[in-house]
């Protein structure tokens, strides 16, 4: 295994039995804002769910980044991932991810090497390629609005893993800046993805690679190839891949489907340019019937019951090769994405540290 850096990762030749014995299961948070509510009940319901993830037994909890709408609240990752690693006790925080064409690398490298000198051996840093964003607030994030961002991220990486790893050339005009403010400790670097594109510098850095299944569902190909051309690197001995996947588990297969329809609705209208808060099930039933078509958008939904939800994720990872899930949820009620991780977590046979884990004050049932 390289120099240490990462956790050995298991082999991705296992059987089906081994991947469902093995399988990680973690948390991807977008920080929903439900319709009649704001932003601030939005962040509040995310420092609840992770204190919950943490308690059932989840291995990792990631924020994503987000900017200029009104569906999602987490538009700065790193303040959430210090408040989360501080309101728990076991789990791994990150990012994922952060945006780094929005950044400069050491401003990233700084912030991060904080946050694992505060929290050693707990943060993890997933990076990301995509503004997550629409054009016009891409722009208005840059420092300079002279002229387009340069699209130099290879560039951007390389520079990044150089700081965090104290590999920068020592005739490099930056190679004193190495020395991060969070002394030895280091995050755990992840290139995310939902490209081709992303595994290849994935796997030609010996980087864990993790892929939105959410975004696109047909990245299997693209998991097995990252795992097949993996160099050995001093960062990873093996390839070691995380697929994302959009999930919901109930006491019903039609009261998954139910809950589904709340983000199916802000979806389909995100992708005609119409940016809306997370309605509730009734007002989106009544809009997809209205609208008839696909509800899914051709996106993978992974709905049921306990039972059909964990035999439907465990083909997911065995199709990517994957190690690790990591589960995406948004619904209109915190009260119902709570009661989803924990059936997943029953499913799974996670274990609990407390039995009883309840809302946080007024942010139950937003």
């Amino acid at each position: 295994m390289g120099d240490g850096l990462y956790s050995e990762p298991r082999p991705l030749t296992a059987t089906f039995a081994e991947v469902s014995s093995h399988l990680r299961l973690s948390v991807l948070d977008q920080s929903p804002i439900a319709e009649g509510s704001d932003g601030g009940v939005a962040l509040a319901n995310t420092i609840d769910l992770a204190r919950l993830a943490d308690d059932l037994g989840y291995h990792r909890y990631w924020v994503a980044e987000h900017h200029g709408g009104p569906m999602l609240a987490g538009a700065a990752p790193e303040v959430l991932i210090a408040t989360i690693a501080s309101a728990t006790e076991r789990i791994r925080v990150g990012s994922g991810g952060v945006m780094l064409p929005h950044y400069s690398p050491l401003k990233v490298a700084e912030t991060f090497s904080i946050l694992a000198g505060l929290n050693p051996g707990r943060i993890d840093l997933g990076i990301g390629r995509a503004p997550g964003t629409d054009a016009i607030t891409s722009h208005a994030l840059q420092r300079d609005r002279s002229q387009a961002v340069l699209d130099d991220f290879p560039a951007q990486l390389a520079e990044l893993l150089a700081y965090l790893e104290d590999r920068m050339p020592e005739n490099h005009p930056f190679a004193r800046l190495a020395a991060l403010p969070g002394g030895s400790a280091r995050p755990e670097v992840w290139m995310l993805g939902s490209s081709p594109q992303s595994g290849i510098w994935a796997a030609e850095l010996g980087l864990p690679f993790a892929f939105a299944d959410f975004i696109n569902p047909d990245g299997a190909a693209i998991a097995r190839s990252y795992a097949s051309t993996f160099t050995d690197s001093q960062r990873l001995a093996a390839p070691q891949s995380a697929v994302s996947v959009w999930v919901i588990a109930a006491d019903s297969d039609e009261e998954a489907q139910r809950l589904a329809s709340s983000s199916r609705m802000a979806m389909r209208l995100l992708r005609q340019g119409s940016l809306i808060a997370i309605p509730p099930p009734e007002k989106a039933q009544a809009y997809l019937r209205e609208q008839g078509g696909d509800p899914s958008g051709g996106r993978r939904a992974i709905l049921g019951t306990p039972d059909r939800v964990k035999a439907e994720i465990e083909a997911v990872a065995q199709a990517y090769g994957a190690s690790e899930v990591i589960v995406v949820t948004i619904t209109h009620d915190h009260a119902a994405r709570r009661r989803s991780y924990e059936l997943i977590a029953e499913a799974f046979g996670l274990g609990r540290s407390s039995q009883n884990s309840p809302p946080i004050g007024s942010v139950a049932g937003v």
